[in-house]
Formats: structure tokens, C-alpha cells, sequence
């Protein structure tokens, strides 16, 4: 198209979205530019945007007959060189739409584990991504023929480990039950940190948030943990786990877990179980949320939803609403969800104390407070109360320590 300035090496696709709200809210056009953000994450970019209004998706093609043809004479017009669907296509779906417009296609779930698979780095990532893939690569083979073979280059071909999109069903299903394998060690080692963490008395502050929170930020911001940090979808994907003392003394651990998203893939789920189920083991979850985005509420909800599958729903939550150095005006918000909310910026430090002075006062209601005389000689206990708890009072008598503190429920009949 004439003035269209064209970049080396960067695939230009179409994004298709079907808009099957009947009289109400309607996303498509939000979820739209999040599968823009995503092709771009994954190093594409959007020449042009197709939403169909229908009461469904159409079962064979995905768009109806009109719109294949509006597509297809984008896809010349904008000299494109794919399209992506904001769903995840049905292998009939994907066969009969590459057939239809002769060109390649792709859906939402295959954008998402293109991305994982660049962002995987431990081995535990690198097993959950293939596993994914292939689950998704085995949903798709039936009927995919020509579908796959247009592929190519770009989105959708890159992986971690060996990746023929021409593997057979065999081949698939072997290679699935070996990661399986490899994954059960791995979440066997994960279990065992775990049982490690839970002996040793020390609360787990589980973050969570939508992808793009910030989440990172805050965690390298309170801890200097030093993760990699970037203003896109999935910059960090393996989760990480730091120790941090908070203001009052009591020793924490902070776990960072990979980004939420609206769509999910569900094989990214399945396979990242062992990773997102650490948020089923926190003692407080903290919601991180990005307060300078116009979805917003969408994007929280979006993360209860998650937290629901995960079955992670009876948890004192503290939410962090995040970025507000990017608002100019104030913006009323509220969690109901929420057992507290914070204003902050994980990028400035403002709103930090705050909000470790929220977790302290949640881990307190799960804590019981004592008072009692420590002999000299009882080290022990004095020692347990100032590493796992948090001591009000220290003073030193005649007849020993005097102690007025809050300690953990796991070490009150060991103190």
C-alpha cells in the first residue's frame, strides 16, 4: 500500500476477533490490542484489526463467509503476511481457514507459547513450555495438514526443545509422557522446598497479577532480587523466591508467579501447575495491579478467575495497586475481594512501607500473642520468637528476658 513503510525481518498480521456479546459488555476490541501487545511481545506486528459481530463463533471457519473475503483482501491490500484469531481455533477451524484464504493462521494460544517458549530459562520452564506445546500441537493435528506446513518462519515455530511441526501422533505422545516424567521430579523437588519452608515456620507472600503488573518491579524493589524487568506481556516466566525482613523483624519469604492473561491457554495451566500452585501454599497473596490501565477491573477479575481454577480462593489477600506515578488524577478504586488495598509505585518506592505494613498487619491476624518470662538460659525460644516472630516488648530483669510478641501459630507450643 502506498506510504506503508514495510520493516525487515517483522511479520505483519492481521488480527481477527468475534464479538459474540448479545446487548452486553463487550471486550473484543480490548482483547484486540492485548493480542496486538502479544504479537508484538513474540516480535510481529499488526498491519490491520477485523471484529465480526455474530451470536457465535462460526463452527468451520471461525469468521463468517463475508468477513473471509473482507480478510482476504486485507491481507493483499496490507501486504500481510498472516492472520491471528483472539481464540483458540479447533483444528477444523484452522485447516479450513488457512484453505480459505490461502495464507497462514494462527490463534491466541499459539502467540502465548511462542512467547513462553523464548522467555523459558530454568529447565522446570523450558519442560512446562514443550509440554504445553505439544499438547497443543497434538490437539491440532487432526485435519491441520496444509494449516501446519504454511507456518513457516516466525510465531509458532520457535521452542525450547526439538520441534518438527510434522512430528507424528507417536512421536507427540511419547515425548509428552517423558516430560511428564521429567516434570514429576521437578515438582517432587518443588514439594520437597516446600515442606522445607513449612518446617522452618516462615510465611509465604504468594504475588500474583495480571501480566504487565508489575510484579517483578516490586519484587526486585523490596528484596534486590535483581529479575530481568520489562515494560511487555511475559517478561519473567520462571518464578523466583527471596527472603525479606519485614519492618516489625519477622523474617518473610516473597514468591514471584508467572503473569496472568485473559484466555489463558489452558495447556499452559495444566502444565505450569506445579509453578502456579505456589499461590495455594502462600500464607497471604499479594495482588498486584496495574492502577494506569483502562481494563483495569477486567484484568482483576481476570486474576480471581484464575486464582478460582487454581482452587486458591480462602487466602487473605492484600492488593497492591501499582504505577500510581503514572496517573494524573486521583482514581477511585476498590477490591472487595481484598482484606487490604495499598496505593504504590514498585518503580518509585512510594507507598512500600504501606504496604509491608498491610502484609505485617495480615500475617498478624494468623499469628498469637503472648507474653511470658525467658530465663537466661532459655536461648532457644528467645531465638524462634525473633526469627519467625514479632517481639513488641524486650526487657531485661532480674528473673530473666520479659517478652510481649506475636508469633506464629506452627512455633506458639515451642515457645
Amino acid at each position: 500500500m502506498a506510504g506503508y513503510e514495510v520493516k525487515e525481518g517483522k511479520e505483519r498480521l492481521i488480527l481477527v476477533g468475534v464479538s459474540a456479546a448479545s446487548g452486553g459488555y463487550d471486550d473484543t476490541e480490548q482483547s484486540l490490542s492485548e493480542l496486538s501487545e502479544l504479537i508484538k511481545t513474540a516480535g510481529a506486528e499488526e498491519a490491520g484489526r477485523v471484529i465480526q459481530r455474530r451470536e457465535m463463533i462460526h463452527p468451520a471457519t471461525y469468521v463468517g463467509k463475508g468477513k473471509i473475503e473482507e480478510i482476504k483482501e486485507l491481507l493483499w491490500e496490507l501486504d500481510a503476511a498472516g492472520v491471528v484469531c483472539d481464540d483458540e481455533l479447533s483444528p477444523a477451524q484452522m485447516a479450513n481457514l488457512s484453505e480459505a484464504l490461502d495464507t497462514k493462521v494462527m490463534d491466541r494460544t499459539l502467540v502465548i507459547l511462542d512467547i513462553f517458549a523464548g522467555r523459558a530459562a530454568t529447565r522446570e520452564g523450558k519442560i512446562q513450555v514443550e509440554l504445553a506445546q505439544l499438547k497443543y500441537r497434538q490437539t491440532q493435528l487432526t485435519g491441520a495438514g496444509k494449516a501446519l506446513s504454511r507456518l513457516g518462519g516466525g510465531i509458532g515455530t520457535r521452542g525450547p526443545g526439538e520441534k518438527k511441526l510434522e512430528m507424528d501422533r507417536r512421536l507427540i505422545k511419547d515425548r509428552i509422557a517423558q516430560l511428564g516424567r521429567e516434570l514429576k521430579g521437578v515438582k517432587r523437588h518443588r514439594e520437597l522446598t516446600r515442606e522445607q519452608r513449612i518446617r522452618n515456620h516462615m510465611p509465604v507472600i504468594s504475588i500474583v497479577g495480571y501480566t504487565n503488573a508489575g510484579k517483578s518491579t516490586l519484587l526486585n524493589k523490596l528484596t534486590g532480587a535483581q529479575v530481568f524487568e520489562e515494560d511487555a506481556l511475559f517478561a519473567t516466566l520462571d518464578p523466583t523466591t527471596r527472603n525479606l525482613r519485614l519492618p516489625g523483624g519477622q523474617e518473610i519469604l516473597l514468591t514471584d508467579t508467572v503473569g496472568f492473561i485473559r484466555k489463558l491457554p489452558h495447556h499452559l495451566i495444566d502444565a505450569f501447575k506445579s509453578t502456579l500452585e505456589e499461590a495455594r501454599y502462600a500464607d497471604v497473596i499479594l495482588h498486584v495491579v496495574d492502577l494506569s490501565n483502562p481494563q483495569m477491573d477486567e484484568q482483576m477479575h481476570v486474576v480471581y478467575e484464575t486464582l478460582k481454577q487454581l482452587k486458591v480462593m480462602d487466602k487473605p489477600v492484600v492488593t497492591a495497586l501499582n504505577k500510581m506515578d503514572r496517573l494524573e488524577e486521583m482514581v477511585n478504586v476498590r477490591d472487595l475481594r481484598a482484606d487490604r488495598v495499598v496505593r504504590i509505585s514498585a518503580k518509585t518506592g512510594e507507598g512500600l512501607t504501606e504496604l509491608l505494613g498491610a502484609v505485617t498487619d495480615v500475617l498478624r491476624t494468623q499469628e498469637i500473642y503472648i507474653e511470658r518470662v525467658f530465663g537466661y538460659r532459655e536461648n532457644e525460644g528467645l531465638q524462634l520468637i525473633r526469627k519467625y516472630g514479632e517481639i513488641f516488648e524486650e526487657e531485661y530483669r532480674e528473673d530473666g528476658v520479659h517478652v510481649k510478641a506475636c508469633v506464629p501459630k506452627e512455633i506458639y507450643g515451642r515457645v
